[in-house]
């Protein structure tokens, strides 16, 4: 596995996959017993984005960029953008400094829980784990782990919390990947059933994300919100056109707020305003 998620940090899935993760840990936050968190595929933690590899696609500048430039971004956007500004600054020890680092979900994720929620980071290509253990070097709150994504799924659940949140983001390198997805999920939430799952996933081709979604209304019964954000024609399988999230027992709530931003999140990140956005319930 030679995926390096630095190529594409801050591009526009990163952009969607965590306004939504922000979404679903501030609504963790609402009740005071803790949660427990763990990220299958969590990468280097964050990403320099003047780094060489960065700056060969600069896809951070067609999303997170975008995002920027806008004056009056609406809540949960605007909230996500200075989650992102105030890691950037801690990370550049400066509250002036230019825009240069974009945080990974396990970043994004440890700037918002409380003392008494924990952490587990499951990452296997040796490069960003190393990197990510040299992030989070002595944080008690954290544990990392130099394993597959999906047998973190079966080391790590259930926690001794009822309640949290699994983030599922593999690089989708591997032609099964998603074939591995609905397989593990079913035996993830029968041992974690109270758990909240969500899944990122890429839009090449509609035909696949259709089966995909069909296998997993299939296999789980439990309920299942889907959000998608594509910024050109779902007709170029050779090309990312788009992103999706899948939220397994979403919070309550979530959906309606995902609503509210998602058609001014199209506007902002679309090309000539091609592609579409929607939120729905799978059924």
């Amino acid at each position: 596995m030679n995926y390096r998620h630095l190529y594409h940090a801050g591009n526009f899935g990163d952009v969607l996959k965590h306004i939504t993760l922000i979404a679903i840990i501030s609504s963790l936050l609402k009740k005071e017993t803790p949660f427990f968190y763990l990220d299958t595929h969590a990468g280097a933690g964050y990403y320099d984005l003047l780094s060489e590899i960065a700056k060969k696609n600069k896809e951070h500048e067609l999303g997170i960029m975008k995002l920027m430039q806008q004056d009056k971004p609406p809540g949960l956007i605007k909230y996500y953008l200075n989650c992102v500004r105030e890691i950037n600054n801690r990370l550049s020890q400066s509250k002036y400094s230019s825009f240069r680092y974009y945080p990974g979900s396990p970043f994004i994720v440890r700037h918002l829980i409380r003392g008494k929620d924990h952490m587990t980071l499951t990452e296997l290509q040796p490069q960003e784990y190393q990197a990510l253990r040299l992030a989070f070097n002595m944080d008690l709150q954290v544990s990392i782990h130099n394993i597959d994504g999906y047998m973190g799924l079966k080391a790590f659940l259930p926690p001794r919390e009822r309640r949290g949140l699994v983030l599922i983001d593999p690089a989708y390198e591997n032609p099964d990947e998603f074939t591995r997805i609905t397989t593990n999920l079913p035996l993830a939430l029968k041992r974690w059933e109270t758990g909240i799952y969500a899944i990122w996933y890429p839009i090449k081709e509609r035909v696949q994300i259709d089966r995909f979604h069909r296998l997993l209304r299939e296999t789980i019964e439990r309920p299942m919100l889907v959000i998608e954000l594509s910024i050109y024609p779902e007709d170029m399988p050779s090309h990312l056109n788009g992103s999706g999230m899948i939220v397994i027992n979403p919070p309550w709530q979530l959906k309606e707020e995902i609503e509210a931003i998602l058609p001014t999140l199209w506007k902002y990140l679309s090309h000539s305003q091609q592609g579409m956005a929607s939120c729905y319930l799978l059924k």
